[in-house]
């Protein structure tokens, strides 16, 4: 029980000080998990990361229940996700019952602009700390994936099946690869 507390609470905190969305949470998520409790390595992380942009939904929420779900299983993924989303939930419900009228104020408004800069800082820094461990080929997928949907107007659906039926081939071969030295060896 203490660990499903202690996995709330710890999503709980990110979720509560977070400003900025899914992208601004992950190195928050990144130093809690990694750096903090150690509950799964960097390598690790860098796939669960993937694999919660790859399916439908906020990356923070599916991030937090993929780390949730590797630590305690479902009740660890529910208690991660609780502890992301109730303080977004209760800041919003305030925010709409009692301080609507607020968002028209200068003062307001000049705060939610100072925040912008702060928000995209937040968001560049996972990208770096994890571009660390990539190959450098994986650069040259990026550069790719970019020219395509920005240079040649693809679709980023399109991008994406077509680097995971690349991705696909790529670990099939490398199977094969390793299935041969194996049989070679014998």
């Amino acid at each position: 029980m203490q660990r499903l507390r202690t996995i709330f609470l710890s999503f709980f905190k990110i979720g509560l000080f977070t400003f900025g969305g899914g992208y601004a949470m992950i190195p928050l998520i990144e130093r809690e998990v990694i750096d903090n409790r150690r509950w799964v390595e960097r390598k690790e992380f860098l796939d669960l990361l993937t694999l919660a942009q790859s399916v439908p939904g906020p990356i923070s929420l599916n991030t937090s229940v993929f780390v949730g779900y590797k630590i305690r299983g479902l009740r660890g993924a529910i208690a991660a996700l609780l502890g992301i989303v109730v303080p977004s939930f209760v800041i919003l419900l305030a925010i709409a019952l009692f301080f609507a009228d607020l968002r028209h104020n200068p003062v307001v408004n000049a705060a939610f602009m100072g925040m912008r800069p702060a928000v995209v800082a937040l968001i560049i820094g996972p990208v770096i700390s994890l571009a660390r461990g990539m190959h450098w080929t994986m650069f040259f997928v990026i550069a790719a994936s970019a020219l395509a949907v920005w240079g040649l107007g693809w679709s980023p659906i399109y991008v994406l099946i077509v680097a995971a039926a690349a991705g696909i081939a790529w670990e099939l071969t490398l199977a094969g690869r390793l299935e041969r030295k194996q049989k070679e060896k014998r």
